[in-house]
């Protein structure tokens, strides 16, 4: 039990914010600012929402836009390596200098289309793995006590604790032909000589299969909690088998987590770089690891500013069609 007079460190900081939010909303100063944001058509809500557009705006529309302007450029043995966009000519003429074979170059050379294929077929496959391993996750840990559900969520959040890089390393020691999943084999008899996992497809679907599996774990299970299991008691009732029951009650209704889990999984898969360049062999082809190669290699910053500027069209603009359409969906069965 406190002692008198005692106040704890949480207390003492709320009671200092709320002393201090109660100050300012109370000051003429933001009486006037509100009054003034007020007489421009800005209500607090419309504020509020603009926060996170002007994040967006910051983080990516701002970096979009100076990678899109790259693009439109010629390269050039300068520091920066590419041309400028536009330059003044004299005092009043300003020229615009627009290059877009950067863009028609992706066309006719097939290294850039088969690294797009490649990593919309490697992200693909990795998204179907990490959706056959994390759905019975999702699933059981949504089923589970509510005592137990923290402490499993606990567990799969907890490897977001450690690097990315040295998760991607710690594959390497268990991989390699020397390494614990090989030594193991070898002291059960069951291989005579050391598997070659390392630096294959298999050890760059293992690494990113890992890597994401919480992405797709995290919205399955706030889809699957949800769900109203008095659905599957009536099925029960009606004679419908648990498997069936799952079939056309539980899986239909876990669709919406299945979008959002393969739309966090497969965007970031498609432009790894770490995870091929570690695991994958030299001929794994990939599009981050050629957009590495044209920064940083080549120098030709035009050329892979085009490459970032074509595959965020191929990702985004599909995405966000469906999501529309998806969104008219709701609204109509509404």
């Amino acid at each position: 039990m406190a002692q008198p007079g005692y106040v704890s460190v949480g207390g003492w900081l709320s009671f200092t914010l709320a002393r201090l939010i109660e100050g300012v909303t109370q000051s003429q100063a933001y009486t006037r600012a509100q009054r003034w944001l007020r007489n421009r058509g800005v209500t607090g809500r419309a504020f509020v929402i603009a926060i996170p557009y002007f994040w967006l705006l910051l983080f990516f529309a701002v970096p979009f836009i100076i990678v899109l302007k790259i693009s439109f450029s010629e390269t050039m043995l300068a520091m920066p390596p590419y041309a400028p966009l536009w330059e003044w000519v004299g005092e009043q003429a300003l020229e615009i200098k627009v290059n877009l074979a950067n863009f028609t170059f992706l066309f006719t050379d097939s290294l850039y289309g088969r690294a797009y294929l490649n990593s919309v077929g490697v992200a693909a496959v990795s998204t179907i793995l990490c959706l056959l391993i994390g759905y019975p996750m999702a699933y059981g840990i949504a089923r589970s006590s509510p005592a137990w559900r923290n402490v499993l969520m606990m567990l799969v959040i907890l490897p977001f604790w450690t690097s990315f890089l040295l998760r991607v390393y710690a594959w390497i020691g268990l991989l390699k032909g020397n390494g614990v999943i090989n030594n193991i084999l070898m002291s059960l008899g069951v291989i005579n000589e050391p598997l070659v996992m390392l630096q294959t497809d298999f050890a760059v679907y293992v690494g990113i299969t890992y890597s994401y599996l919480p992405f797709m774990v995290l919205p399955l299970y706030a889809n699957l909690e949800k769900m109203d299991l008095t659905l599957l008691e009536a099925a029960a009732d009606l004679g419908c088998r648990p498997t069936k029951a799952f079939l056309r009650i539980t899986l239909p209704l876990s669709i919406p987590g299945i979008v959002a889990g393969a739309m966090l999984v497969f965007i970031p898969a498609v432009g790894e770089f770490v995870i091929p360049a570690l695991l994958g062999g030299p001929d794994s082809l990939m599009i981050g690891k050629v957009l590495w190669s044209e920064f940083f290699n080549n120098r030709d910053w035009p050329i892979a500013s085009a490459v970032a500027i074509a595959m965020l069209i191929l990702l985004v603009i599909p995405i966000m069609v469906f999501q529309y359409f998806q969104g008219r969906q709701m609204s109509v069965h509404r």
